[in-house]
């Protein structure tokens, strides 16, 4: 084992205020992430049943990004591009039905060779990322990437992207001109409306944990092991619907739902039936309904309860019954 680091050194305080203040996870379904290989990832992260929780050195890598993006913007303009809706003033592009993302900018003129407004898109790597993209172009060594270009483009009426990425170890550039392909666009867009609006849980991409795309993916646990969320909130419960005019509708309240309001749910939260591994069965109400014979909602156990402690919410203790019924108590672990 690594010895660890000090738990009281500047770093490490430096690294627990970003790690406390973590941005909670986006509502739409972004267009950064819509070449993601696995469908069940993609629907996993929507719906806001596996919420990943960096560490303090990653979140500072990731501002380490955003910001270089206004510095590659400086120089590019300083080379000649004139270069619009960038920074504070990104361009949106929307496909309805949740799916939408923001432009890292749009150049109007200044790159050689070419008359044609193009997308920006900036990146940051590693050496090894840098030299496998330098060796391969985007599109093989970066799908992601690649597929994130080809719906802006879509979304913007743009046919030609610029890419342009940094090598984080030696500030090394490489830049690539990318062409629109309608096809693959308007198929990335179709895949990604049809995953966001869907009320069932897609197939992983494996059934087996060793898959090399499956090793180190913050859905394993998961999938391979407890299939089981650990978060309660609207887009776990099966009463919330993600509609095609991007709101999340309540079938309980029959109403809309507001975002922060779908960040902490209700007392009628029912667990989706997709997000635990236990059977359902026969409801004990239209709003309440059953999991190995649990009642899971208003007339039976909160989801909180059922996640905390599954065994002790299905042994009918007496004792336990009597206190949540006599003093409102939950079960906590």
């Amino acid at each position: 084992m690594k010895i660890p680091e000090p738990l009281h050194s500047v770093a490490a305080l430096v690294d627990r205020h970003h790690e406390a203040n973590q941005e909670p996870p986006r509502p739409h379904f972004g267009l950064s992430m819509c070449g993601h290989h696995c469908e069940r990832y993609l629907w996993l992260s929507f719906r806001w049943a596996v919420i990943q929780k960096f560490q303090g050195r990653m979140l500072r890598l990731f501002r380490r990004g955003h910001l270089e993006e206004l510095t590659i913007v400086e120089d590019l303009r300083a080379a000649g591009l004139e270069i619009t809706n960038t920074g504070a003033t990104q361009a949106r592009v929307d496909f309805g039905a949740h799916v939408s993302g923001s432009m890292d900018g749009r150049i109007e003129r200044g790159i050689p060779g070419s008359t044609k407004p193009h997308l920006l898109e900036i990146k940051t790597h590693n050496e090894k990322s840098f030299k496998d993209l330098s060796k391969k172009g985007v599109k093989e060594s970066k799908p992601m990437h690649w597929a994130q270009m080809q719906v802006y483009m879509l979304g913007s009426g743009l046919t030609r992207a610029l890419y342009v990425a940094i090598n984080k170890n030696d500030d090394t550039l490489y830049t690539e001109r990318v062409k629109l392909d309608v096809d693959a666009a308007e198929r990335l867009v179709e895949r990604s409306v049809r995953i966001a609006t869907s009320d069932r849980m897609p197939p992983p991409i494996s059934d087996n944990q060793t898959w090399y795309q499956c090793k180190m993916c913050p859905m394993s646990e998961f999938c391979h092991q407890s299939k089981t969320t650990k978060e309660v909130n609207c887009r776990t419960c099966a009463h919330s619907t993600a509609c095609a005019n991007s709101t999340w509708h309540c079938a309980r309240w029959d109403d809309s739902i507001p975002l922060e309001t779908q960040r902490t749910g209700c007392e009628s939260h029912v667990l989706h039936p997709d997000l635990v591994p236990w059977e359902m069965g026969e409801p004990v109400s239209e709003w309440t309904a059953t999991y190995n014979g649990v009642p899971n909602g208003e007339d039976g156990f909160a989801s909180s309860e059922l996640l905390n402690n599954f065994e002790a919410c299905a042994c009918g203790d007496e004792f336990t019954n009597e206190l949540r019924q006599r003093f409102g108590a939950k079960v906590v672990g």
